[in-house]
């Protein structure tokens, strides 16, 4: 077997698995998904948008009011994590998504490091499922890179390899660092 009819079928397999994966997702998360994997950020006429979002059970007007969709004057995409506010809180989130979660994440991590990532997931993880947060890090990496979105990939890539201390973290209230440890007194006598 050639290593290019390798890399064809591991690259089938793996889009069957990522598909799979695409269960656990809510419908807005579904749908950004599959307008990422077509189109990335870029802009689209507002049609695309209109039956993308009918064929995954949601809205283009939902996906505005969530905050993780522009569309205006025939137009529409995607809004990007740098577009984001600093300033989000997923417990007030009315309409939040796995997709808006992860992208947020990815932006605390990338702009103000990881203990406000942890701290971030540590609130999100009340309202999202955090094991599909990072199965959508993992999805979202794989897309990139298949598509050779380099500088996205590495955004997602650096979220996936920093999950398990986030998620560490994030369950001791955000903090990188152990509490400190008390030290033991001895209280044995020396005069024996």
């Amino acid at each position: 077997m050639r290593v290019r009819t390798a890399l064809a079928l591991i690259n089938q397999v793996l889009d069957e698995v990522l598909s799979e994966q695409e269960g656990d997702f809510d419908t807005d998360t579904r749908f950004c998904v599959k307008w990422f994997d077509q189109f990335g950020w870029d802009e689209q006429p507002f049609g695309r948008a209109d039956e993308l979002s009918r064929s995954t059970n949601t809205s283009v007007d939902g996906l505005v009011r969530g905050g993780i969709f522009w569309a205006r004057a025939g137009k529409a995409r995607l809004i990007e994590q740098n577009e984001f506010s600093d300033d989000w809180d997923p417990t007030a989130d009315e309409r939040i998504s796995v997709w808006e979660v992860v992208l947020r994440l990815a932006k605390a991590l990338k702009d103000n490091g990881a203990e406000e990532a942890a701290r971030l997931m540590a609130r999100a993880g009340q309202r999202v499922d955090l094991d599909a947060a990072k199965q959508l890090a993992y999805l979202l990496f794989s897309i990139c890179e298949k598509r050779g979105w380099t500088q996205t990939a590495l955004l997602f890539n650096g979220l996936g390899t920093s999950w398990s201390d986030l998620s560490a973290a994030a369950r001791t209230g955000g903090s990188l660092t152990p509490p400190p440890v008390q030290g033991q007194l001895d209280f044995t006598s020396d005069e024996e």
